[in-house]
């Protein structure tokens, strides 16, 4: 209240400005000219000024006392003439006022037409301040879209929300999720062996030779207690044996043509094909194309290793013992057989001349046995003597079939000849050699396997056992359920270590009491195996080695032999050729070291003693080179 009786509002009378004349409003307080007051301050306003200014003049008196004097605008010492005129004040203080009203009116204009994001962008904690990280991001948006001014704001966007995660839900057992993809097929062992088997391949195999014995068992022949040491101590060492190996039926033609063709037995073929006739009416039947009828010999069409070599140009021979013995009885040396749908006359060995029919399976196809090749196809043993003296006419597979004489068994041939085993062993001592000394053989690459057609069948000793897909042949009466054999595998005295090969799919609970051809046995010889090795864990039968040849030579497996549940022989059993390769150059580096190490052909006389090198007692003709030699030596 004191200020407002202190300050004076001009009445009607005072007109004009006491300082410069300017004529003023009734209420104006101050001269827009000059600046000056129109009536005196308020009191409270008055008192502070009065404090201020005399507060100024000590300050700058006693900053002044300090400095150096200078004149003044006017010529005074001390005077503050810089200072511009209360006029000026004012006129700028109005500019800078009216510049700020323009920008304001400019901002909001731009304000209300820039989007939502720039003005989030325009915020400065935004830029200088992180949000915390306890908070999601689409919090820190929905803050900024409410801190911004409701009328500059545009049209908002719509804000989607995530969609909700759906509540956790286990997986069935069994089922494993793979974003959005099916679950693949279990595993199973049983299922994917043969595929697994089929990663490893066979080694090249450049010449192959398949001796067929006729009736033996593997413990008579190749076992501990073998009837000759050639067969079971002497060759065992020379390669590779496999016990657990059987015959798939009873009957050794029946057999041989299952080794050749995977076709199963028919009741004829069984007892060695008394009559050389036809199968009929020789249908086909879907599993494994068999040939179903009665008879012995298959029509041209039917497959077989032969034939399907023959095909590929893979060049192939048999060789029968004795076939050129019936020269004098008016019977062909080659392709000896009889006349089609007639007895076979040659059913059982003679003296001076042991060969017979059913030891000669190849002439049981007619697209061999009518062949115009078949001559030269299928000769004897004088053949073969001829063909492994040269590369080039050994063939790459030979089928060697020895005479009633040296095929085992207890079938006598001649008076005082020796059988069985030892029948065996008088032939191989001169065969297995002769092919281990020939070209084909020596050149890397070969085989040699040796087994038997079957085991006994009848006596004491008889063994219809069975192995590895012993199927039930359409041809044969239905022998029964067959039942599982417990073997131990009784490994052979003769091997030096134990093979270690990984099995096949098949083992020991795949053998049966019945339905097969017995244990028989198989031994490998080539520089592709480890020497002096039993390989317990291999089980196989005919129908296995069939496929094995078939793999090797490129070619498709038949009958029996082309059914998946079939495998072949396992590829670790055999040494890869770089490994053998290898092992052979580094016993050549041995030798050629052993042979530098040790000077040969020194000629000298007497013994030279330490003290006496210089003048040793040198034997006539002895070269430089010797008595060089000889100094270095003590």
């Amino acid at each position: 209240m004191a200020d407002r009786e202190d300050e004076q509002i001009p009445g009607p009378g005072q007109g004009n400005c006491s300082e410069c004349g300017s004529p003023l409003a009734p209420d104006q307080r101050y001269c827009l000219s000059c600046g000056a007051r129109r009536g005196r301050l308020p009191g409270a306003v008055a008192g502070t000024l009065a404090a201020l200014s005399s507060k100024g003049r000590g300050v700058a008196a006693a900053a002044g006392a300090k400095l150096p004097k200078s004149k003044g605008g006017d010529g005074e010492e001390g005077g503050w003439s810089w200072m511009p005129s209360p006029p000026a004040i004012a006129i700028a203080v109005i500019g800078m006022l009216a510049l700020g009203v323009g920008l304001g009116s400019a901002m909001s204009e731009i304000a209300e037409s820039a989007p939502l994001q720039t003005i989030l962008l325009v915020y400065p904690h935004h830029a200088t301040e992180a949000p915390p990280a306890e908070e999601p991001e689409e919090e820190v948006e929905e803050e900024a879209i409410a801190a911004a001014p409701v009328e500059t704001a545009p049209e908002a966007i719509p804000f989607e929300p995530l969609p909700e995660e759906a509540p956790f839900e286990p997986l069935p057992e069994g089922e494993e999720e793979l974003d959005g993809q099916p679950p693949p097929a279990e595993f199973n062992p049983e299922e994917e062996g043969e595929n697994f088997l089929e990663e490893e391949e066979l080694p090249e195999v450049r010449h192959a030779w398949l001796i067929v014995l006729g009736e033996n068992s593997y413990e008579s022949l190749f076992g501990g207690t073998g009837e000759a040491a050639y067969t079971s101590k002497t060759l065992p060492k020379k390669g590779e044996l496999i016990p657990n190996y059987y015959g798939v039926t009873g009957g050794v033609l029946a057999n041989q043509i299952a080794m050749l063709s995977g076709q199963g037995p028919t009741q004829e073929t069984a007892v060695n094909c008394p009559n050389y006739d036809e199968i009929l009416p020789g249908t086909v039947a879907e599993t494994a194309e068999q040939v179903e009828g009665t008879g012995c010999v298959y029509a041209e069409t039917v497959k077989s290793l032969p034939t399907e070599l023959g095909e590929e140009e893979v060049t192939w021979r048999a060789y029968v013992e004795d076939m050129e013995n019936g020269a004098a009885a008016g019977w062909p040396t080659t392709c000896r057989k009889p006349t089609l749908n007639t007895p076979d006359p040659a059913q059982t060995p003679v003296v001076g001349d042991q060969f017979v029919t059913w030891r000669n399976p190849v002439v049981y196809f007619r697209a061999i046995a009518e062949s115009p090749e078949c001559g030269k196809l299928d000769v004897g043993f004088e053949a073969l003597t001829r063909d492994l003296k040269s590369k080039k006419k050994t063939p790459a597979l030979s089928l060697i079939y020895p005479d009633a004489c040296h095929a085992g068994g207890e079938l006598e041939c001649e008076p005082g000849a020796p059988k069985g085993a030892r029948g065996v062993a008088a032939l191989l001592k001169t065969l297995v050699p002769a092919i281990m000394a020939s070209p084909a053989y020596e050149e890397g690459g070969g085989l040699i396997m040796i087994t038997s057609a079957q085991a006994p069948q009848t006596g004491e000793g008889a063994d219809p056992s069975g192995c590895c897909l012993a199927p039930q042949f359409p041809n044969l009466p239905s022998a029964g359920t067959t039942t599982k054999k417990a073997t131990s595998g009784k490994k052979s005295s003769t091997a030096t270590t134990e093979a270690e090969a990984e099995p096949t799919a098949y083992s020991e609970e795949s053998v049966t009491e019945t339905g097969g051809g017995g244990k028989v046995g198989l031994l490998l010889i080539s520089p592709l195996v480890e020497p002096g090795t039993v390989a317990e864990a291999e089980y196989g039968n005919h129908f296995t080695l069939l496929k094995t040849l078939a793999t090797m030579f490129g070619v498709e497996p038949v009958g029996f032999a082309a059914e998946e549940e079939v495998p072949t022989l396992s590829p670790s059993l055999f040494v890869a050729p770089e490994e053998e390769a290898q092992e052979a150059a580094e016993t050549s580096r041995r030798k050629a070291r052993a042979s530098s190490a040790t000077p040969r052909n020194l000629r000298m006389v007497g013994p030279v003693k330490r003290r006496d090198r210089r003048a040793p007692n040198w034997a006539p003709g002895s070269t430089p080179i010797e008595r060089a030699i000889a100094r270095l030596r003590p």
